[in-house]
């Protein structure tokens, strides 16, 4: 083992780099391309600077790693996630201020609504069958409601 450490030189780690590369097209994460692209560099460092000993190679691929992994998350994840949809994955948060008319009345501040396809749970006031409600919260799949009079 030794030996190979010894005699490390830049083939070895483009070796290394292309097996994590096909490792990340067998066993998908986003994760071993990052390490294949460090272990790219280091094959590159090793190259330019022959005289480089096993252990400056190895500390190299190492914080390479951990820089190419900590790049390839800030660049795939980005913070600013401002759409033009901001409610898309929250269905409930995107009937907020709507109104519908109660089919059932609602006992012990709870009932449901139908809303375009779906039915929903709610919770308010007591409130009579044909009294419109407006939503004013979503607690979890639970439409927070408040009643407004028939008339309005």
């Amino acid at each position: 083992m030794m030996d190979l450490l010894n005699n490390l030189q830049a083939w070895h780690w483009a070796v290394l780099g292309i097996s994590l590369l096909i490792l990340e097209i067998l066993a998908p994460g986003v994760f071993f391309m990052w390490m294949g692209l460090a272990a790219g560099l280091a094959a590159l460092l090793s190259w330019l600077f022959a005289d480089l000993g096993w252990q400056a190679q190895v500390l190299a691929f190492a914080g390479l790693s951990v820089i190419t992994v900590i790049a390839g998350r800030k660049w795939l994840n980005p913070q600013n996630t401002d759409t033009e949809e901001p409610a898309l994955n929250r269905r409930g948060e995107q009937y907020l201020g709507r109104v519908f008319t109660l089919d059932q009345p609602m006992v012990n501040n709870e009932g449901k609504i139908r809303v375009d396809d779906t039915t929903w749970k709610i919770r308010g006031e007591d409130c009579s069958a044909g009294s419109r409600v407006r939503v004013i919260g979503v607690d979890g799949v639970v439409l927070l409601v408040s009643c407004e009079s028939a008339n309005d």
